[in-house]
């Protein structure tokens, strides 16, 4: 029946469009929803939104709004071995009857991490396809990806037509964002991994037998929410047991978010959403994705890590962090350093390493320091390489304070902390006023294991308050997301910049994105463990048995500036799979409790219909007392 359902909306949504609109205009219909939204999305002008908003039987006109990506060891630091013959992936068969759907950039389905060697049949409960175009052909899905779709109506209704030369019109992956996040929940074992010689060893995701499906909804301009609903729509329709969502924007009320609308139905009908804090901390009340029934998470480090110390020429050693593997610089010999910043015309710009921004003349076979800002770091050191430098100090500002991010770079460059930047400076100021001018070179150490301190709350990782509803804690928990290998597509450097045409199997990136997937991937274990276990079940197991303390038994650290980390920062804590597997007491929600806190939230009746699909009744509502008891 699903079809005709779909034309009668669809026919009839076109007839209440053409009521309003001016006859000169077509009614044009870009997505019907009608598993997670009643609705559909269109491109109107003010005047049409506004009239089409008169209509009696219009609960809501709700504007597009576009969202950003929240940019091989952590299954070991979590708990999670193979070898643990009692432990959570063996309990759950590795959680081969689940379905986790990755909403994100697409996926790259030749990688290894999606192979289906001794999976079973495709769960009988699924409903998914596999969209099938000239550049994703019928034989990209299989056992273990077994769904893979996308939705762009949105994107093209804001930015025209989309350039088939530079992306595809496909569930294919053109960024990597998609294939990395979907191996960090579900990959499957894969042997050996690295990223240009770092981080070798055995990559696996959370849940390496739990199946994928790639809702595909992030473009070059970004992912827009209407088609956002839309995946949301299919995935729960597809039977998803988990949603995945590594993306975020401004925080809006529930009834205008079309991920919190999303996800409310999805939750409603037992899919577990997680999505990622944001990656706009160490600031207060930066957190994203806030909504009660969805998982927020934010990102802390694991115990590797990759130091690529910087030597001056003055004796002194400063710590910093690269993943570099080309060319390097010449061992023992030490290299003249300048600041971008000091090289002559626009001082800013040069001080940030922009495009064209630095004289050639200045930077030639020298180490050039660029303050971070701006541009990406990875094409900082394009453009000193560009210019004939020999090698990059990445310097973090006031505001990135400590935290550090190991990058793909395309020559020899490490990343250093904001009073090590300023050291540095301090010294080049200080050389060019004596006789010896400033001298460096970079230490690459490869990869180190059983770092402490870990976990230390990432200083990316977005903080609470919760901006929209302050009562409820955001983020929920915090997972790893620093410097994590995963799998990555052919055609894209691991850089990310254009012109770096390095091919790599699996890559390091950090983000909340990164930590998000974590959650996914252990969401769906839980489920597989407890089928009879709600969202919020989960989710409660999930906070309740997450920790706070780091490897030194001390209260865990915040990377920015090396205090003890809060509640605003981690939430709950840290999660710890192997307790939540038996968590002793779970706390469960019912809808009527969130529709309770929204009453108590003051939000309308018809503010409550637009999230819920539900005639609300806010009488009783008082009973649940102050908003907080959601809790």
């Amino acid at each position: 029946a699903k079809p005709s359902i779909f034309t009668t909306h669809k026919h009839w949504y076109e007839s209440s469009l053409a009521s309003v609109l001016s006859p000169s205009t077509p009614a044009q219909v870009l997505h019907v929803y009608d598993t997670v939204f009643h609705g559909f999305s269109a491109k109107l002008s003010p005047t049409d939104a506004l009239n089409l908003q008169t209509l009696p039987h219009i609960l809501a006109v709700i504007p597009e709004q576009v969202r950003r990506l929240h940019t091989t060891r952590s299954p070991h630091f979590l708990g999670l071995q193979t070898t643990d013959s009692a432990g959570l992936l063996k309990e759950s068969d590795f959680g081969s009857d689940l379905v986790i759907g990755v909403l994100d950039t697409g996926i790259w389905p030749e990688r290894q991490s999606f192979n289906d060697r001794d999976l079973g049949p495709v769960p009988s409960k699924w409903k998914g396809q596999c969209v099938t175009t000239k550049d994703f052909g019928p034989g990209s899905c299989n056992k273990k990806l077994i769904g893979a779709r996308f939705f762009c109506s949105g994107y093209e209704a804001s930015n025209g037509k989309m350039n088939e030369t530079s992306e595809f019109r496909s569930p294919r992956d053109t960024d990597g964002h998609g294939t990395h996040t979907a191996s960090i929940a579900a990959g499957r074992y894969v042997f050996p991994a690295s990223t240009l010689g770092y981080a070798k060893g055995l990559a696996a995701g959370m849940a390496p037998k739990a199946r994928l499906a790639a809702y595909k909804v992030c473009w070059t301009a970004g992912c827009f929410d209407s088609d956002i609903l839309a995946a949301f729509d299919a995935a729960v329709a597809d039977g998803v047991d988990v949603i995945s969502l590594s993306v975020g924007g401004v925080v809006v009320p529930y009834h205008l978010d079309a991920i919190a609308i999303g996800a409310f139905s999805a939750a409603d009908q037992g899919v577990f959403v997680s999505a990622s804090a944001g990656n706009g901390g160490p600031g207060g009340l930066t957190v994203t994705n806030v909504a009660p029934w969805v998982a927020t998470i934010g990102a802390g480090t694991i115990d590797r890590d990759f130091p690529a110390d910087v030597k001056l020429g003055n004796g002194k050693v400063v710590p910093g962090v690269s993943v570099y593997n080309g060319p390097g610089l010449s061992p023992g010999r030490m290299y003249p350093l300048v600041y971008g910043g000091t090289g002559g015309g626009d001082g800013y710009s040069s001080s940030l390493c922009l495009e064209g921004s630095l004289d050639p003349v200045f930077v030639k076979g020298k180490i050039v320091v660029c303050d971070r800002g701006i541009n990406s770091r990875a094409a900082k050191g394009e453009v000193v390489k560009k210019a004939g430098g020999i090698g990059m100090i990445l310097a973090n500002g006031v505001f990135d304070g400590e935290g550090l991010v190991a990058d793909c770079h395309v020559l020899p460059a490490t990343a250093v902390g904001a009073s090590n930047g300023d050291e540095i400076r301090g010294y080049i100021d200080s050389a060019s006023k004596s006789k010896s001018p400033a001298t460096a070179t970079i230490l690459f150490k490869g990869t180190r294991l059983g770092v402490r301190p870990a976990p230390v709350v990432a200083s990316f990782s977005a903080r609470g308050p919760n901006p929209e509803t302050p009562e409820i804690l955001k983020p929920d928990v915090i997972a790893p997301g620093l410097n994590i290998l995963a799998a990555w597509p052919d055609k894209v450097g691991p850089s990310g910049v254009s012109s770096d045409s390095r091919n790599t199997e699996f890559n390091i990136l950090s983000g909340t994105s990164m930590a998000c997937p974590h959650v996914s991937g252990l969401a769906a274990l839980l489920k597989a463990a407890h089928p009879e276990w709600s969202p919020a079940a989960i989710k409660s197991a999930l906070m309740t048995s997450a920790y706070t303390v780091d490897n030194r038994g001390e209260t865990m650290l915040d990377e920015s500036n090396g205090n003890t980390s809060t509640v605003l920062d981690f939430g709950s804590g840290h999660v710890h799979p192997t307790k939540a597997m038996d968590p002793g007491l779970v706390y469960d929600i019912t809808t009527m409790d969130y529709i309770d806190f929204l009453c108590n939230s003051n939000y309308t009746i018809n503010n409550i219909r637009v999230l819920t699909r539900k005639n609300a009744d806010c009488s009783g509502a008082k009973r649940a007392g102050h908003v907080g008891n959601l809790n």
